[in-house]
């Protein structure tokens, strides 16, 4: 989570905030691609990835009681939304007292902002950890859709949580849109960083158009259920690496 965001969100709840800069982007020319994942390859990155780190994100995992309210906020928030997470449920959830969320945390928009970063961070290094067990720049990326697809059949899915959030903000200024926005430009990054490993001779390009089908995929599989939609996306990623 970038400092200038952490300012942001802690100084701006309660106030207009001014747009964030664009990041830089760190993409540049890359190593020669690699061949496309063999079937053995993929079967066993499948597998692994099933037993991957994916039930981490839901659970609790610290008996620190600031821990405690963040982890339970992330998890209501993302089954249900941010409206639906009242500080009564939370409360009662958690096991704590009012008085001891309105010791850490100021109000429920700062809580809010909190749990999200630390969604943002868990969940990248989740899909950065899984998505890297790939041996080449080439299956890696390919990897990208199979890390989705075990994602998509664990207990609990409900999507994006910052596309589902964003949805519940009106203000492309509050504190939780602007959260989203800096989680996908992470996002996108780290997809430029795999295209130039993999020599595209456009990585910028290439890893937005990667962006719109991993996006696409998760709502797909959100809305219609069809877990193979990380399936039919990488299909098109194929394409799109001539692979």
């Amino acid at each position: 989570m970038g400092s200038g965001l952490v300012t942001v969100c802690n100084d701006a709840i309660a106030s207009k905030l001014a747009p964030t800069e664009k990041r830089a982007s760190k993409c540049g020319s890359g190593l020669a691609r690699e061949d496309h994942l063999s079937n053995a390859t993929k079967n066993r990155l499948t597998k692994e990835n099933d037993r991957s780190t994916v039930c981490s994100m839901n659970e609790i995992t610290s008996n620190d009681t600031r821990d405690i309210i963040l982890d339970v906020t992330e998890k209501l928030i993302y089954k249900s939304g941010i409206a639906a997470t009242g500080m009564d449920l939370l409360v009662k959830t958690a096991g704590v007292s009012r008085k001891s969320i309105y010791r850490y945390f100021a109000n429920k928009d700062e809580l809010v902002v909190a749990a999200l970063q630390r969604r943002d961070q868990r969940w990248m290094h989740w899909y950065r950890g899984a998505v890297g067990q790939a041996q080449t720049p080439a299956e890696r990326l390919l990897n990208l859709f199979t890390v989705l697809k075990s994602w998509f059949a664990s207990d609990g899915f409900r999507g994006c949580a910052f596309i589902n959030t964003s949805g519940e903000t009106g203000d492309p200024q509050d504190p939780v849109r602007l959260l989203a926005k800096e989680h996908k430009q992470k996002l996108l990054d780290y997809v430029c960083e795999l295209c130039t490993e993999h020599g595209a001779e456009d990585p910028q390009l290439l890893a937005k158009q990667l962006l719109i089908l991993i996006d696409g995929a998760i709502t797909v599989a959100l809305v219609m259920g069809d877990h193979s939609a990380a399936d039919n996306a990488q299909c098109m990623a194929r394409k799109l690496l001539d692979l």
